[in-house]
């Protein structure tokens, strides 16, 4: 089997403005980033939406493997294969992950969006604009401690970070400043791009002018005195500037799968450490020019899926009808306790043990209302026995496993799956509403996640965690969605706690707003937003050939 970069090379893209035409779209509506990647105007997001919303996630994330962007793109080109008009739409990799362990987030083997290299790397600048747009609130947040404070900011209590788009433990923690005419000495700290508040406002905002409202209404930190007064963006002028840098980046993606269908690729927030899902002006613009959108959202159940329905659709306006949940044999066997080099031989007593935890994952998805099936993602060393226990186990549940074999077969091997959700869909069964009120105090709320989409059996908050709660209620975030960042390999926050845990309780550590994104953001344990890079990084890997051909990239 060839690599993930050799297919997505050996593959002629169509022109884009062909991919837009299936849409209904001319070349008049794009704006052309080279002959294969292309924005689209916000206009077509404000359209009447015809489209049917389904929702790919996947049960927690396992060194095995579970493949949800793979089936996503998978499912996208199977669909348009039975004559279905279908659109994806998907996030932005992050550069961190690129260079790191996690590799890219284009998809895999013969389900992927290409430009695959493009998208993995630069792109069309979204991601940089992003991190300017930030990098010039704090400069002006400095600058404005610099030029004598006329808003009285308190340094100790500024809770603006900086931000890039690598991981780069040694940013975590720094002090600022230093040396004669550089500033005011403070502590800093670094969060990477897909955390900054700015990318999570990128995706959530729905016009300019909600961009910009959005902008505005950012914390950096509070005033001198016992009030702990909250100072804004829009206090230090910086939101036009910031909205101006983003202009473009606001606007939508198109690309196409590897079989030439559409794909929107837009806004990359991480689903452990930020709310996991593509804009919601991707998303709509799906809705107005597809029959079908095919949308995923970071890591399992517990995290991506949770946020989606949370947070993304009750902003939206959305209404999704139907989800897929993405598993393997392998990964359940994981699990149920079996060792990762023993995943290629049959286990049928570690599989039982792993079941469970594929049950909560469906319970999640039916609380909020949507009809499901089981995509199994088929590794070749997967048994018969082992298959069938598997789907004998969700037909006790009343849920449908569908083989998928999209990773080497592209759409051919998701027909199956697409028959079943478009089985789904006609049933018109979906009844989606949110987990809870927003109007419930802070800790209520985080409480109903805990209890309803973990299974846990509460929550502790640390002295500071519950200080923090007080301010924000006071200031008048209380009545927001909540954002929990969060371990993605365990339903606990203790990422070796495989299964279906009981009788835990998650630790809150730290509690602050996200006035723009319009949440509060509380952290569950040691979860950090600056990752690190492993001891041998997939960079070491990667080179450029002397025609141009990029090597390593995965």
């Amino acid at each position: 089997m060839p690599t993930d970069i050799e297919i997505a090379q050996s593959v002629k893209p169509r022109p884009i403005v062909d991919v837009a035409a299936d849409l209904g779209l001319s070349a008049d509506d794009l704006d052309l980033y080279g002959k294969y990647k292309a924005k689209i105007p916000l206009e077509i997001c404000s359209r009447p939406a015809k489209g049917r919303l389904v929702l790919v996630t996947a049960i927690s994330p396992t060194p095995a493997g579970e493949g949800k962007s793979t089936v996503s793109v998978g499912l996208t080109q199977a669909l348009r294969r039975i004559n279905v008009k279908s659109v994806l739409c998907m996030r932005e990799p992050s550069l961190g992950p690129v260079f790191g362990v996690k590799g890219g987030a284009a998809g895999g083997g013969y389900s992927q969006v290409i430009p695959m290299d493009d998208i993995n790397l630069h792109f069309t600048g979204d991601f940089h604009a992003i991190s300017s747009a930030h990098a010039l609130l704090s400069a002006l947040l400095d600058n404005h401690l610099q030029q004598g404070n006329p808003l009285n900011i308190d340094p100790g209590r500024i809770t603006w970070p900086r931000t890039i788009d690598m991981n780069d433990r040694a940013l975590r923690h720094a002090v600022i400043g230093l040396g004669a005419g550089n500033g005011v000495v403070r502590e800093e700290r670094w969060v990477i791009i897909p955390a900054s508040e700015i990318m999570a406002i990128v995706a959530l905002a729905t016009s300019r002018e909600d961009l910009e409202k959005r902008l505005g209404q950012i914390i950096v930190g509070a005033a001198r005195g016992a009030s702990k007064t909250p100072v804004r963006a829009g206090e230090l002028k910086a939101a036009g500037a910031m909205a101006m840098l983003l202009k473009d980046a606001l606007a939508p993606n198109l690309v196409q799968t590897l079989e030439g269908g559409p794909a929107f690729v837009h806004a990359g927030p991480f689903g452990n450490i930020a709310h996991g899902c593509n804009s919601i002006l991707a998303t709509k613009a799906g809705l107005a020019l597809a029959d079908v959108v095919v949308t995923e959202a970071g890591f399992g159940s517990d995290l991506g899926a949770e946020k989606f329905f949370d947070i993304k659709c009750r902003f939206g306006g959305l209404n999704p009808e139907a989800a897929v949940l993405v598993a393997t044999v392998r990964s359940l066997k994981m699990q149920g306790g079996a060792d990762k080099k023993a995943l290629a031989t049959e286990n049928l007593p570690a599989l039982e043990k792993g079941l469970v935890h594929l049950e909560h994952h469906l319970g999640n998805v039916r609380q909020f209302g949507l009809p499901v099936v089981v995509a199994i993602n088929r590794f070749t060393a997967d048994t018969d026995a082992e298959l069938k226990r598997v789907n004998d186990y969700a037909a006790s549940l009343g849920v449908k496993v569908v083989l998928c074999e999209v990773w080497g077969k592209g759409g051919a091997g998701g027909e199956d799956l697409a028959r079943e959700v478009m089985a789904l869909l006609a049933s018109k069964s979906a009844k989606y509403a949110p987990l809870y009120d927003t109007a419930l105090p802070i800790r209520d709320k985080i409480e109903t996640i805990v209890k309803k989409v973990y299974g846990g059996d509460g929550a502790d908050f640390a002295p500071a965690a519950a200080r923090a709660i007080d301010y924000l209620e006071s200031i008048g975030l209380g009545q927001t969605p909540v954002c929990i960042a969060k371990t993605q390999y365990s339903l606990t926050a203790d990422p070796t706690k495989l299964g279906r845990p009981t009788g835990f309780r998650i630790p809150i550590s730290e509690v602050y707003g996200s006035a723009g994104a319009g949440f509060v953001v509380a952290k569950a344990g040691d979860i950090m937003t600056m990752p690190g890079l492993p001891k041998a990084p997939a960079a070491e890997g990667m080179s450029v050939r002397p025609n141009g051909e990029i090597v390593g990239l995965s």
